[in-house]
């Protein structure tokens, strides 16, 4: 009898412990959202395989479903867990506020129903404080976000899980495309021959960036199909798992240094830790007169890196622009004043000065700064009238017409000398008839206005190419030494 109830108190104890351990984990665990993440593969691109080669893609798909399906969870990194935030955010505050809507709704049209006045009375005492409940809910989630499971489980759309692999979509609809499969991002890739082997690319799709996140590619042949797909899977399942984030830190001087990382903003001056994915990043400061700065950088998974950047300040000199006659000074394509005028330019750049003129007179001149040992210069700048519009156009035209012509007056006058020379030598041996006399006759006329044409092409050929090159070489580019005129 004893042995029983000692039986039964330990049954007791042990079934009162798990429950109590099971009430306290549902105390000291709060409700997350977002706790799967979805990858959607598409049917790979191998229309440009030759038609007995087209397989391949099924196979390394299926392949591709069979691994992946070893992933159990997403980490989400800084940027990804906001986006989703925000959005479950909106989305709570819109179906609360439509809620509380509806209700101030309801109150106002109880004044029309026709209602008793005790049961109007008690019908607006029992929406009013349904309105005060629906208005601090709204109030607590205004002021509350909501928490988003930083490590959501990671699945494969429904549709692959059968292997099937919907098309991927077009450019400008991908977004459209998570949608309708429910994914938060999708794989699509394509396969093209390459002298007798296949290359093989990848690029991913994330919903929160709106754009390709991640591309990668690999060249095989069908008999290391196994091993190249190995090797491009496990970096795959890196991204797609986002196992160990790297945590980057950045501190500038001047303090409003801007900061970019991978052409997005990341902070001005010093930037708080973000988190990217393990791999290249590229840097880029930039500050008002100041050395912009690039560079590229390794992050390693689950490293804190701390970048200290510090910007040279750009030295300046002062460089008098003058001109033979007054006008407008252009930086490149920036107006930046009438002439003569002093610019206050980088040392050691490259920089293009145009002026114009209002009587239709431009000049042009490229030169390189001088050095931080110089302070000052000066350039004087030659102005031209700017050829009429076509007036380049016609003069070549004309020069390769002169061409031609005298190419074409040439043959004919070498054609008809060394045809006489040969009827002036029957000639000379006199037996020849009254016909080839006159034919010969003719034959010198042609010679000598051959070559009279000949020579007068020539003299105009050589007339239009003088022009040609003039015209064409009006306006050109000085390339001038700051302080020589």
């Amino acid at each position: 009898m004893k042995s029983r109830v000692y039986i039964f108190i330990l049954i007791f104890l042990t079934l009162s412990t798990q429950l109590f351990a099971k009430g306290t984990k549902d105390e000291t665990e709060p409700a997350t959202q977002n706790d799967e993440w979805l990858l959607c593969i598409t049917d790979f691109d191998s229309s440009s395989l030759p038609p007995g080669r087209t397989n391949i893609s099924s196979v390394i798909t299926r392949e591709l479903v069979e691994r992946l399906t070893t992933i159990s969870y997403h980490a989400r990194i800084s940027p990804e867990y906001a986006y989703y935030e925000e959005r479950a955010w909106a989305q709570a505050r819109s179906t609360a506020a439509k809620a509380l809507s509806a209700k101030i709704e309801e109150r106002s049209s109880r004044l029309y129903q026709g209602e008793p006045e005790w049961m109007y009375r008690r019908n607006i005492a029992r929406i009013d404080a349904e309105i005060e409940k629906l208005t601090a809910a709204l109030e607590e989630i205004e002021n509350n976000a909501p928490l988003i499971n930083r490590e959501p489980v990671f699945n494969l759309s429904a549709r692959n899980l059968d292997f099937t692999f919907p098309t991927a979509p077009s450019a400008g609809n991908e977004r459209r495309f998570c949608n309708d499969q429910k994914a938060d991002a999708f794989l699509a890739g394509s396969i093209i021959d390459f002298h007798g082997r296949y290359y093989f690319s990848l690029k991913l799709y994330t919903v929160y960036t709106r754009s390709y996140v991640w591309e990668d590619n690999i060249l095989f042949s069908h008999d290391d199909l196994s091993a190249s797909l190995d090797e491009i899977i496990i970096r795959l399942i890196v991204v797609l798992s986002g196992n160990q984030p790297s945590t980057v830190t950045i501190n500038s001087e001047p303090e409003d240094t801007m900061i970019l990382i991978n052409r997005a903003f990341a902070g001005r001056g010093a930037s708080t830790s973000l988190e990217y994915p393990p791999g290249t990043i590229t840097v880029t400061a930039t500050a008002p007169n100041h050395e912009s700065l690039t560079f590229e950088t390794e992050l390693l998974p689950g490293d804190l890196t701390k970048i200290t950047l510090k910007l040279n300040p750009i030295e300046f000199v002062d460089l008098e622009i003058d001109s033979d006659f007054h006008g407008k000074v252009y930086q490149g394509a920036l107006y930046v004043g009438q002439s003569p005028l002093t610019l206050r330019l980088p040392v050691n750049q490259l920089e293009f000065i145009e002026v114009e003129t209002e009587n239709n007179r431009r000049g042009t001149v490229v030169f390189q700064t001088p050095d931080a040992s110089e302070l000052s210069g000066s350039i004087s700048m030659r102005t031209e009238l700017i050829p009429k519009n076509g007036r380049v156009d016609r003069s070549r035209r004309h020069y390769y017409w002169a061409w031609g012509a005298t190419w074409i007056t040439g043959m004919t006058a070498w054609i008809s000398y060394y045809t006489y020379m040969g009827m002036e030598s029957v000639l000379l041996s006199g037996s020849y008839t009254n016909e080839f006399a006159n034919d010969a006759q003719n034959m010198l006329y042609i010679r000598n206005g051959a070559l009279i044409a000949f020579g007068v092409a020539a003299v105009y050929g050589i007339v239009r190419m003088i022009d040609y090159l003039y015209v064409s070489s009006r306006g050109r580019t000085q390339i001038v030494n700051p302080g020589r005129n």
